[in-house]
């Protein structure tokens, strides 16, 4: 069962591709905690379709998201390395951080093990979900979509942001 509503966002730092060079960089999920609120959106894998739709779409919202006070994190099992030229093909600008080691897939329990791997094979991906955290680092927000094609509701993130 997924992380649930109430509960805090779990203590995880993941890598990001470090625009500067050398070697990726350690993220914190929890890196808005005591700011304001956090939203993280779960995403199968780079260089696909609807994930590169949702992220765009989401890139593009970027500044509302912002003139909120909330942090958009993004994040996949694909490696630093392999979203950073994802989001460079694609002029996505939202913070991607690389779940390669399936930490918070696990943390979050939103391991996919039947949608992904009956069309394409693969394992261990997460499912397309969203969670938004309040300014206490607390879920107040949830979505965790079965179907991998089917994208996360927008205007309900954008409520829990609001409220």
């Amino acid at each position: 069962m997924p992380l649930k509503i109430g509960q805090p966002l779990p203590e995880i730092s993941l890598k990001q591709f470090n625009p500067a060079g050398g070697l990726p960089i350690d993220v914190s999920i929890r890196r808005n905690v005591g700011k304001g609120k956090t939203v993280i959106l779960f995403f199968p894998l780079a260089f696909t379709g609807v994930c590169t739709d949702e992220m765009c779409k989401v890139s593009g919202l970027l500044d509302e998201y912002k003139s909120l006070n909330a942090d958009v994190i993004a994040i996949s099992v694909d490696s630093p390395f392999a979203q950073e030229a994802w989001a460079k093909a694609n002029n996505i600008t939202v913070t991607l951080l690389s779940d390669f080691n399936r930490v918070a897939v696990k943390a979050f329990k939103v391991k996919d093990t039947r949608v992904i791997p009956e069309k394409l094979g693969f394992l261990n991906v997460a499912k397309r979900s969203v969670f938004v955290a309040d300014k206490n680092g607390n879920v107040i927000h949830s979505e965790v979509k079965r179907d991998p094609s089917s994208m996360p509701n927008f205007a309900k993130i954008r409520k829990a942001v609001e409220g």
